[in-house]
């Protein structure tokens, strides 16, 4: 088999993982960032993530020589773009970044090239990406391949589920889609299902708006429950008892660039239709305001009866448990809210070592001092904590 050459361009969460697993195969892998000190740490055999064995993977592919990183794009036979999709503050989704790559590829792309958009995008982007790319580099329309392969993974398990799980693969027409299942079958092992770009597209959103909507449905329940006076956590583990019943635990919002941003790439393009997504955003976004509230009300308790401010502790900043990502996060939402508030607040985050806006404790320093503790992150190091009168539970770490 001939020796593949791959550009990726974004070295982040989800593609530099994906650069290292590929070049772990043999592959010879440019990675591509912008960045310059992403760039340089990569080249040294460093990451500048948090993520389970990602770090001896790629001290080990690039000691190899088949990782290299530069912010420059050079030929190869196929590009995946790995970029940030951010939504505008109409809540309209953002391609600037997609763009920019695609614009990037355009003077190396040659006639047979293949180029996979993996960035979560709305319907129509991969098309519409083509239509670029064609207008910059007329000569090469049709006589290069295009698709669309969003990832599914979960943080934390990354490096696994890259390659174990299945991956939905839809080119801008069969060809397309051909030459990207042949490419993706290099490196992994989970089953490639074809489908065309436009259906791959929105397979993806409604992943994570099928997750969007079950996760507010918790939340819902939460408040609910508060209202009248009952445990959820207790309530849902006996619901759950039902042979088809599976009700997720409710937290503090919902963060991340997945969960928290695709819903809305579905109801920007379809506003009238997708009454539900938009509902369950609008709901999970509810219940960080009102785990701020909850937290407030329990502040001015504790000023009324003690006379003076509380020293709090906020537990975690991460948009889920055991990871470094902050991204959209409801708990950061949170401890800058409370931070901007009052004058005492610590906060604990076991996965970063500093945060330019947040007077960064240990855990056991947080507890020896605080009045208040506030749970906003089930990270695995606060399950040592056993609960008491000063603790609001937004996450249930005792389970």
């Amino acid at each position: 088999m001939n020796t593949l050459n791959v550009s990726m361009i974004g070295l982040g969460y989800i593609g530099l993982p994906t650069a290292a697993l590929m070049a772990s195969k043999s592959i010879n892998v440019k990675g591509v960032d912008i960045n310059k000190n992403v760039v340089e740490k990569i080249n040294r055999g460093e990451i500048h993530i948090v993520e389970p064995g990602l770090e001896s993977l790629v001290q080990e592919v690039v000691s190899a020589g088949y990782l290299k990183a530069a912010t420059h794009v050079e030929h190869t036979e196929t590009y995946l773009i790995a970029v940030p999709t951010p939504f505008k503050e109409n809540l309209a989704p953002d391609l600037k970044y997609v763009i920019a790559a695609a614009e990037m590829i355009s003077p190396v792309l040659q006639a047979g090239d293949l180029i996979i958009i993996e960035s979560t995008s709305p319907v129509g982007t991969t098309a519409e990406v083509y239509d670029i790319l064609c207008k910059l580099r007329p000569e090469l329309e049709n006589k290069f391949f295009m698709a669309y392969c969003p990832e599914r993974v979960l943080p934390g398990n990354v490096l696994h589920e890259l390659q174990n799980n299945d991956r939905v693969i839809g080119g801008i027409n069969e060809e397309s889609t051909l030459k990207a299942i042949s490419f993706y079958q290099n490196f992994v092992k989970g089953q490639l299902h074809p489908t065309n770009a436009q259906t791959a597209e929105l397979c993806k959103l409604v992943e994570n708006s099928s997750r969007d909507v079950q996760i507010a449905f918790a939340n819902e329940l939460s408040m609910i429950c508060d209202r009248a006076n009952i445990d959820v956590w207790d309530l849902i583990n006996l619901a759950n008892k039902h042979p088809r019943v599976q009700i997720l635990q409710p937290g503090t919002g919902v963060g991340g660039h997945c969960i928290a941003v695709d819903p809305w790439f579905i109801v920007s393009a379809f506003p009238k239709e997708a009454k539900i997504i938009r509902a369950a955003r609008e709901i999970n976004n509810f219940k960080t305001e009102w785990v701020i509230e909850k937290c407030k009300n329990a502040i001015l308790e504790f000023e009324l009866e003690h006379k003076r401010k509380p020293i709090i502790a906020c537990l975690g900043l991460a948009f889920k448990p055991n990871i470094d990502d902050l991204r959209e996060s409801p708990a950061v939402y949170v401890a800058q809210s409370l931070n901007e508030s009052y004058p005492n607040v610590m906060v604990v985050e076991p996965n970063i070592t500093e945060h330019n806006k947040f007077n960064l404790v240990s855990l056991n320093q947080a507890l020896e001092a605080a009045d208040i503790i506030i749970s906003l992150v089930a990270h695995t190091e606060f399950k040592q904590i056993k609960p008491t009168q000063k603790t609001l539970d937004f996450c249930n770490y005792t389970n």
